[in-house]
């Protein structure tokens, strides 16, 4: 039996910000808009990351299958790779992630309607497409739009919706930060794998477009973070709202390493990114709650 020790790791904590900052900002800017509901933030923080792992746990189990995750990994080590883990167990342990979030969006279903009941289903769906089914979305080069998408305009957008049940337009720029950072993330990691995704024919937009191409793609998904602050200034919220910009130095820092970086060097970078997504994603919640002030 595996121990509670392997089944966290297996849920990746280290992704998990991905799920995380998407909500903090949609209620950062709810409470901004004077229409926080937090019970509704709490049940949509959890289905986050219940979605997230169940993305995780999913991967894990057709990586395996694929023969794009083995012991000679240069990333981290896998579960069901090393067979620390059965893909069994990682498969009913999926269902159970995937039950129990669905059991606990329902609350949301109830406070705003079929809609979010709608979005939690597809968030579900592409969870499981991401990696599995007949047209795994990560090996056709598809994967960086899912993460931009469910993870940046789903995810901030739907958090705010079902706190305050209306959209305005700067919630869906407010929502590139966390899309175009965890996509960012996501880049870094396919830059490293591109050599060995290719063997097994993961056809990642990284091996796609090839190291030089992929690595201005980093570069753009970081610009387009970095634009949302000045927008939201612009559109009368206060000068707050530029604390993101603190963060520049960090992200020429990354901007730097990743073009010289190769392989397991580039797990650096890609905790590097990682931090950049938390430190940008607080400081703009910090500014859209000031902004009440």
């Amino acid at each position: 039996m595996s121990s509670v020790s392997t089944w966290l790791a297996a849920t990746r904590p280290k992704t998990l910000p991905a799920a995380i900052v998407p909500v903090v900002l949609g209620t950062a800017m709810a409470f901004a808009d004077g229409m926080v509901h937090i019970p509704s933030a709490l049940v949509a923080l959890v289905c986050a990351l219940l979605i997230q792992i169940a993305t995780n746990f999913i991967n894990e189990v057709y990586d395996f299958r694929t023969g794009a995750d083995t012991e000679d990994r240069v990333g981290p080590t896998r579960a069901v790779a090393t067979g620390t883990i059965s893909e069994r167990s990682m498969l009913i342990a999926s269902w159970i992630v995937a039950a129990v979030c669905f059991v606990c969006g329902l609350y949301l279903v109830e406070r705003t309607g079929i809609e979010i009941l709608i979005v939690g289903m597809l968030s579900l769906f592409f969870a499981w497409a991401y990696t599995g089914g007949p047209y795994p979305l990560a090996y056709k080069g598809l994967g960086d739009v899912f993460v931009f998408v469910f993870f940046g305009i789903v995810a901030t957008c739907g958090t705010y919706y079902v706190q305050a049940q209306t959209l305005h337009v700067h919630v869906f720029f407010l929502a590139l930060v966390p899309g175009a950072l965890s996509t960012a993330i996501l880049e870094v990691n396919n830059i490293r794998d591109i050599e060995t995704d290719a063997l097994v024919n993961k056809r990642t937009l990284a091996v796609r477009l090839g190291r030089n191409k992929a690595i201005l793609l980093y570069y753009g998904l970081l610009a387009m973070a970095f634009a949302v602050p000045p927008h939201l200034f612009y559109w009368n919220y206060s000068a707050w709202s530029l604390l993101p910009l603190l963060t520049l130095p960090l992200a020429f820092k990354l901007m730097a390493q990743v073009k010289v970086r190769t392989g397991q060097q580039l797990n650096g970078v890609l905790a590097g990114t990682a931090g950049l997504l938390v430190v940008f994603g607080i400081l703009t919640a910090v500014g859209l709650i000031l902004h009440t002030v």
